[in-house]
């Protein structure tokens, strides 16, 4: 009896295996992250605040925090955004966008990477920015000021807000950030890395978007969770392979 209970467990496994590394990876579409603002579960906004209204058919945030996205120094994180002197308007419509579509989206679940931090369990890595949107942002920045290439970490906070550290000087953006490039995939330790594909590719996630024409991002999520559910079934090979191998063994 013990071949026969051996052979099942094995085909069992085999079968587990197989369904393990072909399941749909529906948890990357359509989801919030875990994180300081989030809602549990991405719905509706009756309104959203002027630059985050086009995610308010289905939305990761409430109103209130679109409206904080909009403000100097809001509740949301205390960020000042203009640490360096009066940042310019055309630079400031950016970050506040980027403030957008990481609070509203429930379209970046392929990049949503577990951490251990104090104010959330989760954050995006990698996701791959359209390079129209991440051009513009550095052109329309160039003339603004910052003393710092990472904005994550190393500000001094002792007065409630961000603050330049001690001895890093204020530049204008260009001189921390001289490509494009390198603003969109430093400043928030590779939260976004530019692409090489253009808006409407269906291949990179656009920070701005008409509503009245529907969200782009959501083609995109789908089309690299389908990618990640591929290489699942990819990794999950050898170990098919290996189980194959005893099972015939054991039937030899």
């Amino acid at each position: 009896m013990a071949q026969p209970i051996t052979t099942q467990l094995l085909l069992f496994l085999v079968w587990g295996s197989a369904v393990w590394a072909a399941r749909p990876r529906t948890e990357l579409l359509n989801v919030c992250m875990d994180a300081k603002y989030h809602k549990e579960k991405p719905s509706p906004e009756d309104k959203l605040h002027e630059q985050c209204s086009p995610w308010k058919k289905n939305a990761c945030c409430s109103y209130n925090t679109s409206q904080e996205a909009h403000k100097d120094i809001s509740y949301l994180y205390r960020f000042n955004w203009d640490h360096c002197g009066q940042m310019e308007h055309a630079c400031k419509r950016h970050f506040i966008q980027d403030t957008c579509l990481y609070e509203c989206s429930p379209n970046l679940g392929p990049w949503i990477q577990q951490v251990d931090q104090s104010w959330r369990k989760e954050r995006i890595l990698d996701v791959p920015l359209c390079k129209e949107d991440c051009e513009s942002w550095w052109e329309d920045c160039r003339t603004s000021y910052t003393c710092k290439s990472n904005w994550h970490q190393g500000w001094n906070w002792t007065s409630g807000s961000n603050q330049c550290p001690v001895g890093a000087a204020c530049q204008p953006f260009h001189i921390y950030f001289p490509t494009p490039a390198a603003l969109c995939n430093e400043i928030w330790s590779h939260s976004y890395k530019v692409s090489q594909y253009s808006q409407g590719s269906g291949r990179c996630i656009q920070m701005w978007f008409d509503p009245a024409q529907g969200n782009p991002n959501e083609e995109v999520a789908r089309f690299y969770a389908e990618a990640m559910s591929g290489a699942g079934l990819c990794e999950a090979g050898p170990l098919l392979l290996g189980l194959a191998l005893v099972l015939l063994w054991l039937l030899s």
